[in-house]
Formats: structure tokens, sequence, C-alpha cells
């Protein structure tokens, strides 16, 4: 994308958006790029750590759907969610994106976010590529704000059922309806949304993708969950991090879920973070 059409379709991406400003949204800025944003609040102290959501490779804010608000009414915790540059209403990103990009996000981005939003303690809560980001901060980065880790279906590496449902995503995008129903969600973003996921996903590079390499340095307690049907990852992903890790950490299948448990079981998987952040945090 050139820099004059960038430019319009982040004016553009502002105008469809700015009636959704409401229902606490707000946007902020790292380094001069805009970041749709919403804060949750559920208390009035500072003493207790925010649940900050980041979201899967084709999502953004609304896509998480109830389950941010649904899980801080159920622990007590303010929360905050933002969606990464090129979702949502953000500022669109230049394609290709370059293959780190998720080590970039985390090593770059995740720390300034937790300044403009100024929290002073959380509790990441990835899901998907957001929880892969949410490993490699923690792993590299050690921010003392962040208490303790949540992924949901994170990838520590590629593997063949991953590139075989990417390619079907791509199919249905291309000839289905898949691009329409995200349009919905990320406007003018929709292309960098889609395209800047799965060509890096479906890059022949991208097959050695593989951060199991910070997975010791993590050291605060950490729960892992994954759909029994994740179509998207298999237990390896699992077995992986389980491996990996040094920290206490503790891993939750669910049954009959696929790859957001979040929101095809969601009582399940609240219950799961719910029962973590009693076990491993001081909260009173």
């Amino acid at each position: 994308m050139k820099l004059k059409q960038l430019k319009a379709a982040m004016l553009l991406n502002y105008l469809v958006f700015k009636k959704l400003e409401n229902k606490n949204r707000s946007f902020i800025k790292i380094d001069g790029v805009s970041l749709e944003c919403r804060h949750l609040e559920y208390n009035s102290t500072d003493a207790k750590p925010t649940l900050m959501f980041l979201h899967e490779g084709l999502g953004c804010i609304e896509l998480w759907r109830d389950f941010p608000e649904n899980l801080c009414a159920a622990t007590g915790l303010n929360g905050f969610v933002y969606s990464r540059q090129g979702y949502g209403a953000s500022d669109p990103v230049a394609l290709p994106r370059p293959l780190d990009f998720m080590h970039q996000e985390a090593i770059n981005i995740v720390s300034p976010v937790l300044n403009e939003a100024k929290i002073k303690s959380a509790i990441l809560i990835g899901h998907s590529d957001g929880g892969s980001i949410s490993l490699i901060h923690a792993g590299v980065i050690q921010d003392p704000r962040v208490k303790a880790i949540t992924t949901i279906a994170a990838h520590v590496f590629n593997e063949e059922l991953t590139v075989k449902s990417i390619q079907e995503a791509k199919k249905f995008y291309e000839t289905g309806d898949l691009r329409e129903k995200l349009k919905k969600y990320h406007g003018t973003n929709v292309d960098c949304a889609f395209w800047g996921w799965n060509d890096t996903w479906l890059n022949p590079e991208f097959w050695h993708w593989n951060l199991e390499e910070f997975l010791s340095s993590i050291n605060v307690p950490t729960l892992i969950i994954q759909g029994a049907d994740d179509q998207y990852g298999t237990n390896n992903q699992i077995k992986a991090i389980e491996q990996g890790l040094t920290c206490p950490n503790h891993t939750v299948i669910v049954p009959k879920a696929k790859h957001s448990p979040h929101l095809e079981q969601q009582d399940i998987t609240i219950d799961a973070i719910q029962t973590f952040i009693r076990q491993y945090l001081s909260l009173d």
C-alpha cells in the first residue's frame, strides 16, 4: 500500500468508525499510529491487575464479542481491549507484513500500550496470534507490570494443520462470504487484516517460524487453554509450551471447542481463568 493510499485509508477508516466511539471506545497513539481501544471498568482500585486482551490474527475489539465484559464481571477486574494496527478501526498497516510481525508487536508495542493506557499491573489474555505475542513479550521484555499470562489457542511453531486451515480460509475469503463478514468489523482494514495474516502464515519462509526459545525466560504464572478440536493447531502446541516453561503453569483442554473456546465454551473458559487467578495471584 503506497503512502498516499495509506493516508486515504486512515481518513476513511476514521470516518467509518467515528460512530462507534461510544461503548467506552477511544483511541491511543503509539509512535504516531492510532489504535482503537476500550476500557472496561469493574473496580475503582489500581491495586488489582487489569485484564489486557490481545486478539487473534483476524480479530479486533468487536470480534472478542462479549467475552471481555463477561470475564471482567466474573473476576471483578478491569479490562483493556485494543485492536492492533491494521485491524478494526485502528490505523491501517502497509503490506506485506514482515515475517516477524508478532515479535515486533510483542517487543515494541505491548509495553507502550500499557504506558498509554496507564495500566500499572496487567494479566495478558491472548488468543491465537495474541497468545503468541503474549508469550514472546513475557519471555523477552519481562515487563514487571505483567503479573500473569493466559493463552488461548496460541502457536509456538507452524505445522501442517495450521497451513491447511489457513489455505481453506483463503479460499473462503476469495470465493465465499468471509470478506463481507470480516468487513463488518474491520471496515477499510479488511484486506490489511486478512492478507497481512494469511500471506504471512502461508509464506514458505514462515514454515520455520518458532518461538520456543523464549518460553524458558517467562517468569510469571501462565495458563494454557486450547480447544479439544482446534482446527488450527494440534496438541503438540500445548506440549511444547508445557515443556518449555519453567514458571508455574497450568493447562486446560476445553471439550467440544475448536479455535475459539472463549466463545464456543465461554463458561468453561471463564471458570478456568478465574480458578487460575485465584490459585496463582493474591488479589486481596
